[in-house]
C-alpha cells in the first residue's frame, strides 16, 4: 500500500501517503529509448530519400511528447501527505506541487474520519473533521485502499494515548 505507519516516539505517529508510482524513472527512460529505437524501424525504408526528413520530425516529437507527458505525471505524483498523531493533537500536512503545503490541526480526541460513499470526488472519499474543518486525505489512493486507510485511521484516532 502507498502509505506507511511510523512510531517516532512512545508517544507519537505519523501516517505518510504517497500515490503510485509504477513507472520508476530508470524504466522510464528505458520505455522512451525504446519508442525511439521502434521509430527508427519504419525509417530505415526511406533512408537515403527526401521522405525520411518529413517522417523525421514527427518521430522526434513523438518521443518527445512521450517524454514530457512523463515528466508531467511525475512532478503531479509528487503529491504526498503526513499525519502526525500525538498524545493530544492531530496534524495533517499536504504537499503538492503547486499549491505548496497545506497544513490542518485540531485536538485528537475531536478528530474523527468520515467516509463518504457516493458524492465525493472520489467513491469512498476519506475526509477527518475536527477543529471546524473538514480536510481531504488520501484521496489519490485506490478505492480498497482508502477503505483500508478509514479503518485504520478510525482505530488509531480511537485508541487511548496510553497504548501509543
Amino acid at each position: 500500500m502507498p502509505y506507511r505507519w511510523n512510531h517516532t516516539s512512545s508517544s507519537e505517529q505519523e501516517l505518510r501517503l504517497w500515490p503510485h508510482n509504477s513507472l520508476p524513472p530508470r524504466w522510464a527512460m528505458r520505455v522512451v529509448f525504446s519508442v525511439f529505437l521502434f521509430g527508427l524501424i519504419p525509417l530505415m525504408a526511406v533512408l537515403g530519400s527526401v521522405l525520411l526528413w518529413g517522417l523525421l520530425p514527427f518521430m522526434l516529437l513523438t518521443v518527445l511528447g512521450l517524454w514530457l507527458a512523463i515528466q508531467s505525471n511525475y512532478k503531479a505524483r509528487s503529491v504526498f501527505e503526513v499525519l502526525t498523531l500525538t498524545g493530544t493533537q492531530a496534524h495533517l500536512v499536504q504537499h503538492h506541487p503547486r499549491r505548496g503545503p497545506q497544513e490542518w490541526s485540531c485536538n485528537r480526541h475531536w478528530a474523527r474520519p468520515e467516509m463518504h460513499e457516493h458524492g465525493g470526488p472520489v467513491p469512498h472519499y476519506v475526509t477527518l473533521n475536527g477543529g471546524g474543518r473538514e480536510v481531504e486525505i488520501g484521496a489519490f489512493l485506490s478505492e480498497e485502499e482508502r477503505i483500508a486507510l478509514y479503518d485504520e485511521l478510525t482505530k488509531k484516532l480511537r485508541e487511548p494515548v496510553a497504548q501509543l
